[in-house]
């Protein structure tokens, strides 16, 4: 299994994991008369998920784009 293929996979699980959390059964769980810092707790649950899915794909590409070898380099010789 490649690199770009085993990153493919985990993006493809975290939008997976991103549409379950984001979906109706979850949201109705924080639909409540609730308030945090002034703001509903659904739109503090959808703003953190949000955040963090970013957060999340941001961390998968850039551990693996340090790990690949830089290609850049050609030596002349």
């Amino acid at each position: 299994m490649t690199r770009d293929n085993k990153q493919n996979k985990r993006l493809v699980a975290l939008f997976l994991f991103g549409c379950v959390l984001l979906n109706y059964p979850i949201l109705s769980l924080f639909n409540l008369e609730i308030m945090i810092f002034g703001l509903p707790l659904l739109y503090v649950y959808i703003f953190s998920i949000w955040g963090s899915l970013i957060g999340l794909a941001a961390w998968v590409t850039m551990s693996y784009s340090r790990k690949r070898p830089d290609n850049s380099r050609i030596s002349e010789s």
